[in-house]
């Protein structure tokens, strides 16, 4: 077979894997990376991070792409590092500089402003960004110099702690809903201050009850054995760890993983659930319906 590559044969594996993506790749590259060293037949991540941007990232395999959303509604936690003095097109170091000040920023003054932009703020979505106007992703008009209105959107900043300030340079972590640029961030807080400023390192440490601790390199992956990231992998269901969980006894699960609608004794709970076996298998996420029924909303693909 001398000249011809061999064929990797993609696997049916199902999981979660808790990524630490490096500095330079995109979501999507660093996705791509984790599918090829599992031979995934199928993957998905849980939510953009920039380039420049690194950490905390759950790539979702298999059947558990399923259940992605979750992560993509969920919480997260950021730890940022911000230049003051200049400001850029992307609003952080991957733009160019669009205005240079003087910066004489005091640490009162800086806890002032912290606390000034934490809790119900609006955020107008940068044009760098993914989001979509008619099918183009916003940054493919701004690299051709086009300025698309965007409407401003509600998010939560939870909480800022600062973790380092000296001269021209501040390190905080913030805590703060989903759709939260911290870019955008960063800028509020450098034009409250009066100087700009522009964000120059951004790691992710937290999503959805994950830790940043728990997460493997691509360096680490490469080094193992197929059956060494096996084992890496959670399952399914811990995406869904903050939903009630309901058992379904005999032909009930049965029914309810071929898509049925089915009755649940003393059935109390209401909205969505994670839906067991009576033997401890996940079934899926269900729904209880005005009937108090418990109804599939995605099930777990039945081997055959």
């Amino acid at each position: 077979m001398s000249g011809q590559q061999v064929k990797r044969v993609k696997r049916p594996i199902s999981g979660v894997l808790l990524l630490d993506k490096p500095y330079g790749f995109s979501s999507n590259g660093a996705l791509q990376k984790v599918k090829w060293l599992y031979q995934a037949e199928k993957a998905g991540h849980t939510g953009n991070l920039d380039p420049i941007a690194t950490g905390l990232l759950p790539i979702c395999l298999g059947e558990a792409t399923k259940f992605s959303q979750v992560l993509l509604d969920a919480d997260k936690a950021y730890l940022a590092t911000l230049k003051f003095g200049q400001t850029t097109t992307t609003g952080d170091s991957e733009g160019e500089v669009l205005e240079t000040r003087p910066v004489a920023v005091e640490e009162a003054r800086l806890r002032d402003v912290l606390q000034a932009v934490t809790g119900k703020i609006e955020q107008v979505p940068p044009m760098y960004s993914a989001l979509k106007h008619e099918g183009r992703k916003l940054y493919e008009y701004a690299r051709q110099g086009v300025e698309i209105e965007r409407k401003a959107r509600p998010v939560t900043i939870y909480g800022i702690e600062l973790v380092r300030f000296a001269g021209d340079e501040l390190v905080i972590d913030v805590a703060c809903s989903k759709g939260t640029y911290i870019r955008v961030l960063a800028e509020e807080i450098g034009r409250q201050l009066g100087c700009g400023a522009h964000l120059i390192g951004l790691r992710r440490t937290r999503t959805a009850g994950f830790e940043l601790q728990q997460a493997y390199t691509v360096e680490a992956l490469e080094a193992m054995s197929m059956a060494e990231r096996d084992s890496l992998l959670l399952p399914a269901d811990c995406l869904l760890q903050h939903l009630p969980e309901v058992r379904l006894a005999g032909d009930a699960g049965h029914y309810f993983s071929h898509g049925q609608a089915v009755w649940h004794t003393r059935m109390q709970e209401q909205g969505e659930l994670r839906v067991y076996d009576d033997a401890g298998n996940f079934l899926g996420l269900g729904m209880v319906d005005a009937d108090g029924r418990v109804a599939p909303k995605r099930v777990l693909r039945i081997d055959r």
